[in-house]
């Protein structure tokens, strides 16, 4: 099939609607919120209409960099961790058999009907000194009483990685479905270990999945609210959390605005770069 360009005003209809729900959804709302961070804060919770860069520079303080540098920190560590644990998973899902690989996908698939709260939650419970883990250690022998494990960094980096588990190993299935074993049996025939084989062919063909799919959970995990808040202390909250603190329980709605335009900001720039990759791919296939 041939794409011809549009040749008159009426070929461009089709794109009418998803224009207007993107004007409505998506370009008003962030407008809005771009008008609202450049208002001034008065006395009493409320702000007047203004163009002040008041609420830009408080948040290139130390504090407020120290949380966006935490944010930064948790969205990459989640995203290696993710990417480290299902590569090597969706290869060896890829290898079953069709019907191994249905059950897999739709096991997986039911994990994506949790939401974060019932994650949260779970882990919460996982976590505590009750009902949680440590009792079983305590029972085998390892150690002697049982603790509460969390609020702490190691249980909010866990939950997360649990939640962004699923969409890493979806998102990387299909490339790596529609790999041809044919490198790896050429590599493993020259000598090479099977290890050796999948560090230095197969990965290497996929680096641009790779990226893709590193981009695309630091992105998810980027905009995690509920789990830092449940299995975490204030030094564990993401710049999330602090966009809700500004808003409603401090009543800064212009700081919490210029928060969430830096937010969406670096968000789909992302994006955009994950696009990128995904295009350049196309074109050398």
């Amino acid at each position: 099939m041939r794409q011809e360009k549009p040749k008159s005003i009426r070929d461009y209809g089709p794109l009418l609607y998803p224009a207007l729900m993107l004007i409505i959804f998506f370009v008003i709302p962030f407008g809005t919120m771009i008008a609202v961070s450049f208002f001034q804060r008065d006395v009493g919770g409320f702000y007047s209409v203004d163009f002040v860069f008041s609420n830009y520079e408080r948040f290139l303080s130390l504090f407020f960099g120290k949380v966006l540098g935490f944010s930064l920190m948790l969205a990459v560590l989640v995203a290696i961790f993710c990417v480290i644990l299902a590569f090597p998973f969706t290869y060896l899902l890829t290898r079953c058999r069709r019907n191994v690989q249905t059950c897999w996908l739709v096991g997986i698939l039911s994990i994506l009907s949790l939401s974060e709260v019932i994650i949260g939650f779970s882990w919460s419970t996982l976590f505590s000194k009750t009902a949680g883990l440590t009792n079983i250690l305590v029972a085998l022998g390892i150690l002697d009483q049982a603790k509460s494990l969390y609020p702490s960094f190691g249980a909010v980096l866990t939950a997360m990685i649990y939640q962004a588990l699923p969409y890493t190993i979806l998102v990387l299935y299909p490339s790596l479905v529609r790999f041809d074993t044919v490198f790896l049996e050429a590599a493993k025939t020259m000598g090479a270990s099977p290890i050796r084989a999948f560090l230095n062919v197969m990965v290497p063909v996929q680096r641009n999945t790779i990226l893709a799919t590193l981009i695309m959970v630091f992105v998810f995990a980027l905009g995690s609210y509920l789990l830092p808040q449940i299995l975490g202390r204030p030094q564990h909250w993401t710049l999330s959390v602090l966009i809700t603190d500004q808003a409603i329980y401090q009543s800064n709605m212009p700081f919490a605005a210029a928060m969430a335009v830096f937010l969406v900001l670096m968000s789909l720039g992302l994006v955009g770069l994950t696009l990128l990759i995904g295009r350049r791919e196309r074109q050398v296939s």
